[in-house]
């Protein structure tokens, strides 16, 4: 299993490193677009790391796609002397960011995937120099069927090697309606007759709950399960997620956000969960979703309603992701 701290919410930077990003309702809380140089953007991450190590948190996740998150996370720990041992980073490679600091883009895409041993090679070094010291999990981003990455054998043999003569534990990430299916292959993948993956990060939330069964798969099989985009990039903080929520909100006396990653938190597979907060506010919200976590672990049947009520159709969800629009 991946060794991510004692604290299960960690704080994920897809939505910091980089001017843009699809959370809903994130220019309100990052500011305007035509402010968001790198360096605003390096201080408002640093501001939100500070705030996140107060509270405890010891466990940041970045990707080579995320901008410039790598160097944030990495220069931040370095200026305050953080030792290696005290922190756990999680990366990832696969994607490469190509929006070249640009909200609006013109059509064109803000990453491009490429799991090719090659590209591979390319971004574990740009990793290495960015915050290399600090890694403890390194995934394949993004991991699907038709990118062939888990049936090439030089991609997988290179991953085993960071595995054996780095240390780091293997994970690979998931973002599409076949995730059950692309995790139920990686739990079968050996290289040198041994598991190659300890972990896997998957989109799971009260909308979006295909994944359910595989999961409890992984996590009997001993991987760590990590959850990101528990709340729907945003789509659960509104009031219009359904009376259902409104209600078991009131029930806990907590907010939207603590119920959504609360619901995650308290699932029977364990999960590490991931906060997508842009500011410290947000943060220490999320981080609350762990004391309603353990009052609903007390009220099974409630938990049950509630994720019942708000399930959605996965082939709906990820047509409803599609579309939303980078902010």
């Amino acid at each position: 299993m991946a060794n991510l701290g004692s604290r299960r919410i960690g704080l994920g930077l897809a939505a910091l490193g980089r001017p843009g990003y699809i959370t809903l309702g994130r220019s309100d809380a990052i500011g305007d677009a035509a402010r968001r140089d790198v360096e605003y953007m390096r201080s408002r991450t640093e501001a939100v790391l500070e705030t996140a190590w107060t509270a405890g948190v010891r466990w940041f996740d970045v990707a080579r796609s995320y901008g410039k998150a790598e160097e944030f996370v990495g220069d931040w720990l370095r200026c305050k002397g953080v030792a290696p041992s005290e922190v756990a980073v999680s990366s990832k490679w696969g994607y490469r960011y190509v929006a070249d600091w640009h909200v609006e883009v013109a059509g064109d895409v803000h990453e491009v995937k490429e799991h090719t041993p090659e590209h591979f090679a390319s971004q574990l070094a740009e990793t290495l120099d960015c915050v290399g010291e600090y890694i403890r999990l390194y995934q394949i981003h993004s991991a699907t069927i038709e990118s062939g990455v888990l049936q090439n054998a030089e991609v997988l043999q290179l991953l085993h090697s960071c595995k054996r003569e780095r240390g780091w534990a293997i994970g690979l990430s998931l973002s599409s309606p076949t995730q059950s299916d692309v995790l139920r292959a990686a739990l079968a993948t050996r290289v040198q007759g041994e598991a190659l993956f300890s972990s896997c990060q998957v989109t799971y939330n009260m909308l979006e709950q295909e994944a359910h069964a595989a999961l409890l798969e992984a996590h009997h099989a001993g991987l760590t399960v990590i959850v990101k985009e528990g709340v729907a990039n945003g789509r659960l903080l509104s009031g219009g997620s359904g009376l259902a929520i409104d209600e078991t909100c009131t029930h806990f006396g907590c907010s939207h956000d603590q119920l959504a990653l609360a619901c995650v938190l308290a699932q029977e597979f364990e999960p590490w969960v991931l906060s997508g907060a842009v500011t410290g506010k947000q943060l220490l919200s999320n981080l609350r979703a762990d004391e309603v976590a353990e009052q609903l672990k007390e009220e099974p049947a409630l938990l049950a309603r509630v994720m019942g009520k708000l399930r959605q159709d996965s082939g709906t969800y990820w047509a409803d992701r599609a579309a939303l629009e980078w902010n």
